[in-house]
């Protein structure tokens, strides 16, 4: 049976992570939807702010509830530090995605006429990036991410500043990858507006890249940094 402690962390992870696509996924789509309008859209810049803020925000709210994972990956991470045990990850992972596709269909519905232009923010690959060289750039910047969250939110020697440093981590990986990738850092991220968009061009870039950064980190930090005085 699963305890109210874990129902309540579920309802916080699949929230969170609706609530974090809906603004950072909704600022892409917001550009589509400017720009067909006369306007002009938020740039690249606001769009890494607006996923920034929102996780950061969303980290600091929900971070004792459920430990703000919102990223399959990143519970990946929080698995191989020994945080987490296999069938509490795979429950966040399970939220993490219903969180995700139901964001996707928000965001199609609200943004009906000018969602497919960006395919609801779904992460692509930029001109002249291969597959492979995807997956290598989402690793990278995953491992960044990963590298924050165990530093500032699980080592207990972490300072207390909330999601803020996560936060800034995911806007700076956004500035340098947006463009190459989209910068998801994290599957969920693709996941929900890729399904509700039906756009699964090289979709295991997205998989396999955050799981080789987020792997790569944690045992990092698991067997050298977290032993470090």
């Amino acid at each position: 049976m699963i305890r109210n402690r874990t129902v309540a962390a579920l309802i916080a992870e699949a929230i969170g992570t609706f609530l974090f696509f809906f603004v950072g996924a909704g600022s892409v789509v917001l550009g589509d939807y400017l720009g067909a309008h006369g306007g002009s859209g938020p740039g690249l810049l606001g769009v890494a702010l607006a996923h920034g803020l929102a996780l950061a925000v969303l980290a600091s709210a929900l971070g004792a509830v459920s430990g703000a994972h919102f990223n399959p990956a990143v519970t990946l991470a929080v698995w191989i530090v020994g945080k987490i045990s296999p069938m509490r990850s795979a429950l966040y992972v399970l939220a993490q995605l219903i969180g995700a596709l139901a964001a996707g269909l928000a965001l199609k519905a609200v943004f009906a006429d000018s969602w497919q232009a960006s395919n609801i923010g779904t992460p692509a690959l930029g001109p002249g990036i291969s597959p492979l060289a995807g997956i290598a750039t989402e690793a990278v910047l995953t491992a960044l991410l990963v590298l924050v969250v165990c530093g500032t939110a699980i080592d207990s020697r972490a300072p207390k500043i909330g999601g803020l440093a996560i936060g800034l981590a995911v806007a700076a990986d956004l500035l340098v990858g947006g463009p190459l990738t989209g910068a998801a850092m994290n599957p969920a991220r693709w996941f929900g507006p890729a399904v509700a968009a039906g756009a699964y061009a090289d979709w295991y870039v997205w998989w396999i890249g955050p799981a080789i950064g987020a792997a790569a980190a944690a045992l990092l930090y698991r067997t050298t940094l977290a032993e470090a005085c």
